[in-house]
């Protein structure tokens, strides 16, 4: 069963990803209007209605401002740890709401998604990878830095959301006071373009076949110069610049080979909670 993934928005006016495959999917965040999602899904030929839950990566604005009005309209189970769901100061009806832990698989249908914990200026902020049928999207942004969390999971990808958030030289010349500056390169902000090459060169699966550039700075980031850098070193690999102002394309993942399927199952089994959305 291919696996279609779709960046509907993503930058620091808002971040909403989509992956699934013909039966269900999931969003990662809800960061544009419910309208503005339900457009670019459309535009992209997405239905909500194939969308069985949304998982929320932290409280930032950016990633829930869209999610109450999202949830309510169309009945969407809501996956949110308790501290980010406090630190949202967001209302959601009390059956649309769901925990989870570091660690623990949540199974939709033939998707399993995984939670794990990052470094980032949030209360309790998390990254994903979902798979199915051994196939590995992660959806890894807003991280401080590449720590062993981040190394570990998107060394086990075959395509990845990867935040390549700002340029270090325009950060550093640009018009941000200087406290923000340091807030955003302090290891618990995000990661740089520089940053997220070295992570792409030195840890990327040899199975990885598409890499989504994702939360560009529109202050301190240029998508030519992110293309440009990530494609001189794309050693085979598709790279794709996500866009905040429109919905990219939706990409097929492609299925694993027996060998690596070997290779995962070699993984460490993790505790799962089994979900059924009609």
């Amino acid at each position: 069963m291919p696996v279609e993934v779709c960046s509907i928005a993503s930058g620091s006016n808002g971040n909403c990803y989509y992956v699934g495959n013909e039966n269900e999917a999931v969003l990662v965040d809800a960061g544009i209007s419910c309208k503005e999602i339900e457009l670019r899904m459309k535009r992209a030929g997405l239905s909500l209605e194939k969308v069985k839950a949304v998982f929320v990566s932290h409280e930032h604005t950016d990633h829930i401002s869209g999610l109450p009005i999202l949830a309510k309209k169309y009945k969407l189970p809501i996956f949110i740890s308790a501290a980010t769901l406090k630190g949202s100061r967001l209302w959601f009806e009390k059956s649309l709401i769901n925990h989870f832990a570091a660690g623990e698989e949540i199974v939709i249908g033939d998707l399993t998604i995984l939670p794990f914990t990052k470094l980032h200026d949030a209360a309790d902020p998390y990254s994903f990878t979902i798979c199915c049928n051994n196939t590995r999207v992660g959806v890894i942004t807003d991280i401080g830095k590449a720590c062993d969390n981040v190394v570990q999971h998107f060394s086990q990808c075959h395509a990845v959301f990867l935040e390549s958030n700002y340029d270090e030289q325009m950060l550093e010349k640009g018009r941000y006071p200087f406290i923000l500056k340091n807030r955003i390169r302090n290891g618990f902000g995000h990661i740089s373009n520089k940053q997220a090459l070295e992570l792409f060169q030195k840890h990327r699966a040899p199975f990885l076949s598409h890499l989504f550039l994702s939360h560009l700075s529109y202050n301190n980031n240029c998508p030519k110069l992110v293309e440009e850098l990530f494609a001189t070193n794309a050693a085979g690999v598709r790279m794709i610049v996500t866009s905040r102002k429109k919905e990219s394309d939706v990409y097929t993942i492609a299925a694993l080979s027996k060998l690596q399927t070997n290779n995962f199952d070699a993984l460490v089994q993790k505790p799962q909670l089994s979900f059924s959305f009609d």
